[in-house]
């Protein structure tokens, strides 16, 4: 394997590394794939404002999501069945960052219940409720390979719970196991309820619209994910960097919004900050590089975006997360606004 110098480049590498299911599993998106291809395209059509002779010796990434400081505003998101990509899964990619808990909502509330105690338990700090699966979206790459859970794994969160196993199925295994289990009632009263069983903070992942998102601030949502589940549920939802600015001016402010989707460079991150994003997470980046190198593949990608969005913010001329602004960048839906002109 040669010196590898971008995220990117290990998507290749789990290609060649990982079964045809595997990898179909974690590449595609849903349908025409439309949304999947967008997700990356939307973030080239946004361009920088650098500013210049400003004096970035110092440069300072730390942050604070949810009551904690971490050293830069980037993350790792609930990806799950890790342990396909490598053997030691979500237990290397924990080591390489401070993992943030994840749940499904199941159609036994008995069963979220000791999901969320465990969680509690293992020190988990937040619960990201996936809000955009009442059905599985259409991934064609899981129907044609009759996608199911390889032998040597099970869903290890749910064990002990009795839920059934994956079965393979005429299409996609988890697509039936799935349509079995999760509840298609899941409403904004499930997410008060969600606080009432638990004092963890819930951020409500899978919001796109500003209307969603005021709704999650008058529900005691502790902080959004813009997200569209890495394009595989409904296809031609806007890209997530698209729909974000919509749902940061939605919520005014009153709680911390984050973006997944499409991000594999550190402009990216710079990017979805100056349209008012709290912090970003990865996914597939982090599976790709679990396949290929499993902890030390999983370090690299975050060392990378670091380095890169350190990078862009010294030649933006930001010098701290703050300093970081609307004005740095330019947007296609920009053109039609005056820009005011600084008074000398």
């Amino acid at each position: 394997m040669g010196e590898i110098t971008n995220v990117m480049e290990y998507e290749a590498i789990a290609k060649e590394k990982l079964p045809k299911m595997v990898f179909d599993y974690y590449a595609s998106g849903a349908e025409d794939q439309w949304t999947l291809q967008e997700n990356r395209n939307a973030f080239s059509r946004i361009l920088f404002r650098p500013r210049i002779l400003i004096d970035v010796s110092k440069i300072d990434m730390n942050t604070t999501v949810l009551g904690f400081k971490i050293s830069m505003p980037i993350m790792i998101a609930p990806t799950a069945m890790q342990k396909m990509a490598h053997p030691e899964g979500e237990y290397a990619t924990a080591r390489a960052a401070s993992a943030a808990g994840t749940i499904m909502v199941y159609k036994d509330r008995n069963v979220v219940a000791q999901l969320v105690r465990r969680a509690e338990r293992a020190g988990f700090k937040a619960i990201a409720l996936t809000v955009d699966t009442p059905r599985l979206g259409r991934r064609e790459a899981d129907i044609k390979n009759r996608f199911t859970l390889p032998p040597f794994l099970t869903l290890k969160n749910f064990q002990g719970l009795d839920l059934g196993k994956m079965d393979e199925a005429n299409d996609s295994g988890l697509a039936a196991y799935v349509a079995g289990q999760i509840d298609r009632s899941l409403s904004w009263k499930d997410v008060k309820w969600l606080q009432t069983i638990t004092k963890l903070p819930i951020l409500v992942k899978g919001v796109l619209t500003a209307e969603d998102a005021r709704i999650a601030v008058q529900a005691g949502a502790a902080g959004i994910i813009v997200s569209n589940h890495g394009a595989r549920q409904l296809d031609y939802v806007p890209a997530t960097i698209m729909a974000l600015e919509e749902v940061v001016k939605a919520t005014q402010g009153r709680i911390p919004v984050f973006l997944d989707g499409g991000v594999r460079r550190g402009t990216d991150v710079f990017k979805a900050l100056a349209l008012g994003a709290s912090g970003i997470f990865i996914g597939r980046p982090v599976v790709y590089s679990l396949a290929a190198e499993g902890e030390k593949g999983v370090r690299r990608v975050l060392e990378m975006l670091r380095e890169e969005f350190e990078l862009a913010m010294a030649l933006s001329g930001c010098r701290s997360l703050k300093e970081i602004t609307r004005d740095h960048i330019v947007t296609e839906w920009d053109a039609s606004l005056p820009r005011p002109v600084p008074r000398l």
